[in-house]
C-alpha cells in the first residue's frame, strides 16, 4: 500500500484501530464466558495458556512480516488486562451463585 502524505497514513491507522477495538471487543466477550467455567484465579491465569497464545501469535507474526517482539509485548499486554478483567468476572460469578 503506498500512502501520498502523512493524513493517509494516519486515516488508515485510524481504520485498522477500529477494526482492532470491534476485535479486542469480541475477544472481551469471550473472555468474560471463559470466566463462568474456571473454578478459581490459578485456573484464570493460566500460564500454560497464555503461552501457548504468545507462541501462536508469534509464529503469526512472522508469517505477516511482524516482529515477534512487538506481537508478544502487544499480547502479554493483552492477556495481562483480560486476567485482570476476568478474575473481576470470576468473583461478581461466584458471589452471584453464593446468594
Amino acid at each position: 500500500m503506498s500512502y501520498l502524505s502523512i493524513s493517509d497514513v494516519r486515516k488508515q491507522i485510524d481504520v485498522i484501530d477500529s477494526q482492532l477495538v470491534k476485535l479486542i471487543a469480541q475477544r472481551g466477550e469471550c473472555v468474560k464466558a471463559a470466566a463462568a467455567f474456571k473454578k478459581d484465579t490459578q485456573d484464570v491465569k493460566a500460564p500454560d495458556r497464555v503461552q501457548q497464545v504468545i507462541d501462536k501469535v508469534s509464529i503469526l507474526a512472522e508469517e505477516y512480516g511482524l516482529s515477534q517482539e512487538i506481537i508478544q509485548k502487544v499480547y502479554r499486554s493483552m492477556i495481562d488486562a483480560f486476567i485482570d478483567f476476568e478474575i473481576k468476572q470470576h468473583q461478581f460469578i461466584n458471589q452471584t451463585e453464593e446468594k
